[in-house]
């Protein structure tokens, strides 16, 4: 296995227009671990999550300066090609968005998009991404059914089975279980625990409990800024700044 941080941010700015969403934000994301973003609305966790796959390109008002760098290489240097950056920092969204399809096609989707048109093949991916993803069991028989008919929580699984049909080495998740009860919640929490063996998990939660569960690392952001980061046991029970302390403690937030 590769050794070294997975993503470096090097005085990462970001302006929406005039405002100045992310200030001066340098940071390490390690591989096969899971780093968590927490801090109040509006801190700019999410701003951040999308510069990983340069996501924030789809708004026109966007300023950015500074490195991010994805396994060694600047992914705003010159001739970077988007698709396959996004190919290798995989995104599942708060609210899960599966395609109008059948089950089946919602995986495949990413690896025909990528060339991949062997039938057999095909049908590997998809059963590993859904097992993978702890949705195979569930879904076996259901394969040609559309994807809308499953729960909250099996289309939140099939998104994250769809990410990882294309082998990404880095997933990001923006609030993965925000729309979804305790025990889909709990289902989601217990795979990104067996998803850091292969990958990089990076996630944005306003669940502060979430964090501790599920990061090895974690961010509090704070106005833009990244007041610190470090391992999650030291952000919870010894944070170095007043400020972290006053959050995770619900002094304010």
């Amino acid at each position: 296995m590769t050794e070294g941080p997975i993503i470096t941010t090097h005085d990462l700015n970001l302006w929406y227009s005039e405002t100045h969403a992310l200030q001066s934000i340098s940071m390490s994301v390690a591989r096969n671990r899971v780093t968590a973003l927490i801090g109040p609305s509006g801190c700019g966790k999410s701003t951040l999550l999308r510069c990983f796959n340069r996501l924030n390109d789809l708004i026109g008002i966007v300023k950015i300066t500074g490195k991010i760098m994805v396994s060694g290489r600047n992914i705003h240097e010159p001739g970077t090609d988007v698709v396959q950056l996004r190919k290798r920092v995989g995104m599942v969204f708060q609210k899960p968005n599966p395609f109008p399809k059948s089950v089946y096609e919602n995986v495949a989707y990413g690896p025909r998009v990528h060339g991949i048109r062997d039938p057999a093949e095909l049908d590997r991916i998809v059963k590993k991404s859904l097992r993978d993803a702890a949705l195979w069991d569930e879904v076996r028989d259901r394969l040609h059914s559309p994807a809308l008919g499953l729960s909250g929580g099996q289309q939140q699984r099939l998104c994250i089975a769809r990410t990882l049909a294309v082998e990404p080495e880095v997933i990001l998740m923006d609030e993965p279980c925000s729309a979804l009860d305790p025990i889909a919640t709990a289902k989601i929490e217990k795979l990104i625990d067996i998803l850091k063996q292969d990958y990089s998990v990076i996630i944005v939660t306003h669940n502060m409990q979430q964090a501790a569960r599920v990061s090895n690392f974690t961010g509090f952001m704070y106005l833009g800024k990244l007041v610190e980061f470090g391992q999650t046991d030291h952000i919870f029970e010894n944070p170095d700044e007043d400020l972290t302390e006053n959050y995770i403690t619900g002094r304010f937030g």
